[in-house]
């Protein structure tokens, strides 16, 4: 296992950048511990493969380090940095069975016979796969050739890292949920360095210790999946985490007050004065309905989606949703909407500001 160190990292495609805007990756400088599970999570296109690749050695940074541990492994080949990759689409030997394909990486190591056959039952146990063993690869579904590609991933107990790239895209929606249980228990078991990449919050936030946003090239946060709902440090992160999103609202701050189109409501902290673009930012889940306290609300439909309700409406003549638990009124005399001022976040310029307690 390895600690994962990125010192001044960037990366262009371009072989002459000229401007910030010529890099798929922004300067970072970030510490990832030994044995921790981490989710890089983002829309398509932010950097999140780029970066991966980076680590796992597949591509060279036009600028900064790498090192696992204290080694710098900046030019160092992938087969020279100990780590296992699973890739977007299945990776597989089709003329080998199943049981070959999990052995493959072991015997190339030239493991002992005995220890092979435990360890590829092991991991044939844990994807599902014990009954099929001795099949050939060829005529298997995508998914369970998914499952190979990943059991092969794992099958090494000694490896730095393991590099997972959206494992689960082919996978049906059942099979994702028990092979993510599986990579959990895994992590527990063996504690390597796992990072994961994925578009999906709820893969993300199910697997990692700690998840690594990122917009536009650029780490915005790293945090745990409470870190990330309570306190979103850029509005990219509280739109993206959450279903829905962060309601943002435009506002312009004096203290511990926030105003909104002639409104005014009261925040958890005492702002400094702020500068710039300025919002609030409330969880749906922290917006609660009322017959008369708060801000005038105008509710435009209301969507029952099992669990609760989804209240899409307008406050402040800008959109908000709010989720209403089920079981709760949503009648006509719900004229306004209240916020808990503890949860209401402050950003300016889209990056979150720390207030000092009211």
């Amino acid at each position: 296992m390895a600690r994962i160190t990125l010192k001044n990292l960037a990366h262009s495609y371009y072989p002459n950048p000229t401007s910030e805007q010529d890099f798929a990756l922004k300067e970072m400088d970030h510490v990832w511990d030994d044995g921790g599970a981490y989710a890089l999570l983002g829309s398509s296109g932010c950097g999140k493969t780029t970066l991966l690749n980076i680590i796992s050695g597949l591509l060279r940074p036009s600028q900064g380090r790498v090192l696992f541990g204290d080694r710098d492994v900046t030019d160092a080949a992938t087969a020279e940095r100990n780590i296992a990759q699973v890739f977007q689409f299945p990776v597989v030997y089709d003329t080998m069975t199943v049981r070959d394909n999990l052995a493959f990486p072991l015997r190339n190591r030239g493991m002992d016979t005995a220890y092979i056959e435990e360890r590829v039952q092991q991991i044939a146990h844990m994807i599902g796969m014990e009954e099929v063993l001795n099949r050939k690869a060829r005529g298997l579904t995508a998914d369970a050739k998914q499952k190979i590609s990943l059991g092969r991933g794992m099958v090494r107990e000694d490896v730095n890292a393991i590099l997972f790239d959206e494992p689960l895209t082919v996978i049906d929606p059942h099979m994702k949920w028990e092979l993510r249980t599986q990579l959990k228990s895994l992590h527990r078991q063996f504690g390597h360095t796992m990072i994961y990449v994925t578009h999906d919050q709820t893969e993300a936030l199910t697997f990692a210790d700690k998840v690594v946003v990122m917009y536009d090239g650029r780490v915005v946060q790293l945090g745990t999946p409470e870190e990330l709902f309570e306190t979103p440090a850029h509005t990219f992160v509280g739109y993206f985490i959450g279903s829905p999103g962060m309601n943002l609202l435009e506002a312009r701050i004096e203290g511990n007050r926030a105003h909104l189109n002639g409104a005014t409501i009261e925040l958890g902290a005492t702002y400094a004065p702020l500068t710039g673009h300025t919002q609030i930012g409330i969880r749906p889940e922290y917006a609660v309905l009322t017959n008369g306290q708060g801000l005038p609300v105008k509710i435009h439909r209301v969507e029952d989606v099992g669990r609760h309700r989804l209240v899409r409406a307008e406050a402040a003549q800008q959109p908000l949703n709010i989720v209403v638990p089920e079981g709760m009124p949503v009648g006509a005399d719900m004229t306004h909407v209240s916020f808990a001022a503890d949860k209401i976040n402050v950003y300016a310029d889209d990056w979150r500001v720390q207030g000092e307690a009211a």
